[in-house]
């Protein structure tokens, strides 16, 4: 079984950047998918991006693109989320998880492993 440690957040102003990191441990993520989710208070937990096995292919929510960037570094078993240019409405509890498939890459359901989550707050 694997499990998911974020970090990286914190608070900081609009306009500013944050990297947030997931660290595995347990089992080796470099076979599968990895994604980036947040969930603001008050709101469901939403698509930020992912990433495939080898890092070739990226998708991202229409909300973060341009701003945000991820990668991997399969020797580290680490996926990470560089988001540049926050904003206000970025604020909330950032997750990674791997994809396990059997849905779309953007649903919830396509993932079968969370991490606890890490916080990001950006002030206007």
């Amino acid at each position: 079984q694997v499990q998911l440690v974020e970090s990286g957040g914190g608070s900081v102003q609009a306009g500013g950047s944050l990297r947030l990191s997931c660290a595995a441990s347990g089992r080796s993520i470099r076979s599968y998918a990895m994604g980036w989710f947040r969930q603001a208070p008050g709101k469901e937990r939403e698509f930020v991006a992912t990433i495939n096995w080898s890092g070739s292919v990226t998708y991202y929510a229409d909300s973060v693109k341009g701003r945000f960037t991820i990668s991997r570094d399969n020797a580290k078993n680490t996926v990470y989320l560089q988001m540049n240019s926050l904003k206000p409405e970025d604020t909330a509890v950032y997750y990674c998880a791997r994809r396990q498939g059997g849905s779309d890459y953007y649903q919830i359901s396509a993932y079968d492993s969370w991490g606890q989550g890490t916080q990001v707050t950006v002030s206007s």
